[in-house]
C-alpha cells in the first residue's frame, strides 16, 4: 500500500522546444511507457512535464527522461527499444551488479559506444556491464541467448576501437557447423565459403562502419574473416578479436583461440550455452572455458538471461519458455533417474 506520506510531484521544464515532441513520442506514447513502467502520472504542458508518484518512482522517471532527453541533444535518434531501456537502467540504478567493471551509480549514466555511423547505447544492466568490461577487460565472455545484443556490441566495440587506431586489425571468426556440409563443399574462395556463417557479424560490421571502409578493410587485411582451422600457429597481435557462436568450439578450438591472443590486442568471445549444436556427447568448448577461467584474474564473463532480450517483447517470452521447459525435462530426468 503506498500512503499520501510517500507520494510526491517533480516538475521538469526542457528549454529546446524542437526536440520535446520527440522526447515525449508519437501521442505521448514515450510519457505512456514510464507511467505504465515506473508506476508515476506523468502530464506533459508544452515544455513542461510534471510527474506524481512514489518518491523514489518519481526519480527514476526524472532520470529516464532527463537522460534520453540529453540524447537528443547530440543528435541521436530515439525509439521505444531506447524508451525501454532507459526506463530497465532506472530501475537498476542503486543495485551493484557482481562485476567488477561496475561502479555504485548515483544518477542514470548509460555506458556507450561510439563510431562513426552510429552511437549505441546500453539498453539494460547487463549491457551495461558488457559494454564497461570490454573498455576495461582484455579477454570477454558474453553468455546468453538470442537477441540480448551480445554479437552487435562486440562488433560494436571492436569497430569503435579499429576507428581510433586503438588496434591495427579486426579479426572476425565463427565456427562453421551445421547439418551435412563443411566447407571445402562450398562453391568460391575462402571469404564467400565462409561468409554465410558470419553474416550477422557483417550486418553489425556495415551498421557500424561505412561500407566502402569495410570493403577496404577486407581488400587490406585490416578486417579478415579467420575460419577457426585457419588460426592454428598464428599469434595475434594489436587486434581486436571476435569469436561468435562459440558455444559451437571444440575445446580443443577454444584452447586454440584463447592462447592465440598477442600483445595490444583483445578478445571478445560470445555465445549461448543453451543452444549447442555439437554432435551428441561432444563438450562445448565454451562451457567449459567459462568453468575453467571463472575467477581468472584479467577476464570477465557477462552473463545475459531472457530478462536482458532487446528484441520484440515475444522473443523474451519464448527464450523464457524454452528455459522453463528445459528445466522441467531436467527435473523430471532426475527425478526418474533417482526412481531406478
Amino acid at each position: 500500500m503506498t500512503y499520501a506520506s510517500d507520494m510526491t510531484h517533480v516538475v521538469l521544464v526542457f528549454d529546446d522546444n524542437r526536440l520535446i515532441g520527440h522526447l515525449y513520442g508519437q501521442f505521448d506514447q514515450n510519457l505512456a511507457l514510464i507511467e505504465q513502467k515506473l508506476g508515476v502520472d506523468a502530464t506533459a504542458r508544452g515544455n513542461q512535464v510534471t510527474i506524481r508518484g512514489p518518491h523514489e518512482a518519481c526519480a527514476r522517471a526524472r532520470d529516464v527522461l532527463n537522460a534520453l532527453y540529453e540524447r537528443l541533444q547530440t543528435g541521436q535518434e530515439l525509439t521505444g527499444a531506447d524508451v525501454e531501456g532507459a526506463i530497465r537502467m532506472a530501475l537498476a540504478v542503486g543495485s551493484q551488479l557482481p562485476l567488477p567493471t561496475l561502479e555504485p551509480k548515483t544518477r542514470l549514466q548509460l555506458a556507450q559506444i561510439s563510431t562513426r555511423r552510429k552511437t549505441v547505447i546500453a539498453r539494460n544492466p547487463a549491457q551495461d556491464a558488457y559494454i564497461r568490461a570490454m573498455d576495461r577487460s582484455t579477454l570477454v565472455f558474453g553468455l546468453g541467448p538470442a537477441g540480448t545484443g551480445k554479437t552487435y556490441l562486440a562488433v560494436a566495440h571492436a569497430a569503435a576501437m579499429l576507428e581510433r587506431g586503438d588496434v591495427a586489425r579486426l579479426i572476425l571468426s565463427r565456427p562453421a557447423v551445421e547439418a551435412g556440409e563443411r566447407l571445402g563443399f562450398l562453391p568460391g574462395d575462402m571469404r564467400e565459403k565462409i561468409d554465410p556463417y558470419l553474416r550477422p557479424l557483417y550486418d553489425a560490421l556495415y551498421d557500424m562502419m561505412p561500407p566502402e571502409r569495410v570493403e577496404r578493410g577486407l581488400t587490406s587485411g585490416a578486417i579478415e574473416i579467420a575460419p577457426l582451422a585457419f588460426m592454428r600457429g598464428r599469434t595475434l597481435a594489436n587486434a581486436a578479436i571476435i569469436l561468435d557462436e562459440a558455444q559451437n568450439t571444440t575445446s580443443m578450438q577454444m584452447k586454440m583461440v584463447l592462447t592465440r591472443l598477442g600483445d595490444g590486442s583483445k578478445m571478445f568471445i560470445t555465445g549461448d550455452p543453451s543452444q549447442i549444436d555439437l554432435p551428441a556427447g561432444q563438450v562445448s568448448g565454451l562451457v567449459e572455458a567459462s568453468r575453467i577461467l571463472e575467477d581468472t584474474p584479467g577476464i570477465v564473463q557477462v552473463r545475459f538471461t531472457h530478462e536482458d532480450v532487446v528484441r520484440h517483447e515475444l522473443v523474451a517470452k519464448i527464450v523464457k519458455a524454452y528455459d522453463d521447459d528445459s528445466r522441467h525435462r531436467l527435473a523430471t530426468r532426475e527425478t526418474r533417474e533417482g526412481r531406478s
